[in-house]
């Protein structure tokens, strides 16, 4: 599947369950939920999926874990934050780069309209 498909997938999923539930609850339930509505359109979900942390010949198990990765290729953020933070754009990048992939994406659902919560994340490698 190409990436604006997945891309158009995911925020398909993260609309409908933003719809039902609004803002203002736990990131931990809209995680449930939106890994529930991405199986159900049939799509590979892995939640809070380890990621490794190498250096030179060192392997590390720091405890990061990326909330959502959909198709083994797209990393999902979720947040439920007054508003996003660059740190948080630099978790996503650095999940992107410890995990060699290309595309991700940054969702904050304390928000009151989820257009407004989203940032997409690309890894120029």
């Amino acid at each position: 599947m190409e990436f604006n498909q997945l891309s158009e997938k995911v925020l398909g999923c993260a609309f409908k369950v933003h719809t039902a539930l609004g803002p203002g609850l736990l990131e931990s339930a809209y995680q449930a939920c939106l890994a529930y509505e991405l199986r159900q359109c049939g799509l590979f979900v892995e939640q809070e999926k380890a990621v490794p942390l190498v250096y030179e010949e060192v392997k590390l198990d720091c405890g990061y874990r990326i909330d959502l990765l959909v198709e083994r290729k797209f990393v999902l953020e979720l947040k439920a934050v007054d508003q996003l933070a660059p740190i948080h754009l630099a978790q996503v990048l650095t999940y992107l780069k410890l995990m060699n992939l290309r595309h991700g994406m940054l969702l904050n659902f304390n928000v009151k309209s989820l257009k407004n919560g989203i940032k997409r994340v690309v890894n120029g490698y």
